[in-house]
């Protein structure tokens, strides 16, 4: 049938074919911007530890950083796993809107699959203090980070679980509940881990605060608590407990986990490349002194804050995608697509703009400009913004196009495309930039940008592709 030419035709019979895109602009704005708020309450959780752990002291600070880029890459790894959950429901979701028995299992196989990746990850966490002994991090840190670790892996389990459970609410497209957990979960850890790490008492310690340990207790604390929050409210709203989410959950299906497990180890290589390069950039970074570090953090912090819109926007067109995926919809996945794409490059665009203008703004938002101890770090600094400008819209596309592709459960190809673009192009690239030609910190910034542009055009081709072929 060929293409319709609406432009010739009147405002009253052009609305008939524009409504499918307006509804989907609308329920794609309405799924994402809970998810939008969630990933930046999360991310607030983290801010909040990183300026409480400033106050016990630059050691404490340093060994804390230690820990949470191990504990956090891990827990990229499951969050592969219990990603699968928001897909699998929507494309039930999507033969059948009233499949309640597939909602049930889908979820129960995520939380198991939650449960069984944290036993052996925590189990390896204990060690964290010997293994960065072993590597080669100063004793008095590596001894620090492993204390603090073994109080803060305690949240791995909570945690994953709530991904799980977020993932069958973005599915059902009642995202709300699990944001106004998040909220809630923001002050709780704050008020906790002021009173534990600075004047709370303890068991056998009295009178003074835990230090590291008092802040990781509170960060444990508020994982469980938004948890056991957002399965209350499950259960007393009665369009959400009408699917039974919690029946029988000691029932193992193994057939709905194999299936979890086949369309999750890749976005757990996906997740794991993506952070990798992240964390692998920090470690070459320190090698060209303070300054650079510094800098490269500032710059870090506001690409992720402004990351975290995108990303609720992929979370939103894997279900969006998904549910025309389970109807068959190809016209439906493409227009899915399409305006999430859309979302995203306009945002990121216009983040990229205000880096591009505003660079020095944005970096007092984190610095003393005014301390003459900070003055070498501002020039870099701004360097930095704008190759995070220049990535911003490519990180963007990304995040959507690996959000379009998991709604249609394709996660083998695109784990091939993430690790050829960051680890055969981005890393190798910015690493000879930065020492083969001396660009230093400049050069892995560089090899970020093409790394992201690699794995952003690939991965829209490959979305071309498959939804043509659907």
């Amino acid at each position: 049938m060929p293409a319709l030419d609406l432009a010739g035709l009147p405002a009253r019979d052009r609305a008939p074919f524009q409504r499918p895109w307006l509804r989907e602009l609308r329920a794609t704005l309405a799924l994402s911007g809970p998810l939008v708020l969630i990933n930046l309450a999360q991310h607030g959780l983290i801010l909040a530890d990183v300026v409480m752990l400033g106050r016990l002291g630059a050691e404490a600070l340093a060994a804390a950083t230690l820990a949470h880029g191990l504990y956090f890459i891990l827990f990229i790894g499951g969050l592969g796993l219990t990603s699968t959950v928001a897909p699998l429901i929507a494309e039930a979701l999507g033969r059948d809107a009233g499949d309640t028995h597939a909602v049930r299992r889908t979820l129960r196989a995520g939380l198991w699959a939650a449960t069984l990746v944290s036993v052996p990850v925590m189990a390896a966490l204990w060690f964290t203090g010997p293994l960065l002994a072993v590597i080669g991090e100063p004793p008095a840190l590596a001894e620090a980070a492993g204390r603090y670790m073994r109080v803060l892996q305690w949240a791995m389990w909570p945690a994953l679980l709530f991904m799980a459970l977020r993932g069958a609410l973005a599915a059902l497209q009642r995202p709300g509940w699990a944001l106004a957990a998040s909220l809630a979960a923001l002050p709780l850890n704050v008020a906790l881990g002021l009173w534990l790490a600075f004047s709370g008492s303890w068991g056998p310690v009295q009178g003074r605060g835990l230090g590291m340990e008092g802040v990781g207790i509170a960060t444990v604390i508020s994982a469980v608590f938004s948890l056991v929050l957002l399965c209350a409210v499950v259960l007393r709203d009665p369009r959400l407990n009408r699917h039974r989410p919690f029946h029988r959950l000691w029932r193992f299906d193994g057939l709905l986990l194999g299936r979890v497990f086949r369309l999750g180890l890749p976005m757990v290589a996906t997740g794991l490349a993506e952070a990798g390069l992240f964390e692998a950039a920090a470690l070459g970074m320190g090698l060209f002194g303070a300054s650079q570090l510094a800098a490269h953090a500032v710059a870090i912090q506001i690409a992720a804050v402004c990351f975290m819109v995108p990303n609720g926007v992929a979370q939103a067109a894997t279900v969006r995608v998904g549910l025309a995926f389970g109807r068959r919809d190809g016209a439906g996945m493409r227009r899915a697509g399409a305006v999430a794409l859309g979302l995203a490059f306009a945002f990121m665009s216009l983040c990229a703009l205000v880096q591009l203008a505003l660079p020095a703004a944005l970096i007092g938002l984190f610095l003393d400009l005014g301390d003459p101890a900070n003055a070498p770090v501002l020039p870099i600094a701004v360097a930095f913004i704008g190759f995070a400008a220049l990535f911003a819209v490519a990180d963007g596309v990304q995040s959507v196009a690996l959000g379009m592709l998991r709604g249609l459960q394709d996660t083998q190809v695109p784990m091939l495309v993430a690790v050829a673009g960051y680890w055969g192009l981005g890393v190798p690239l910015g690493a000879w930039l930065a020492w083969g030609a001396g660009y230093e910190g400049y050069g892995i910034w560089a090899g970020f940008c093409a790394g992201l542009f690699t794995v952003a055009t690939l991965l829209l081709l490959r979305w071309r592709r498959q939804v043509r072929a659907g």
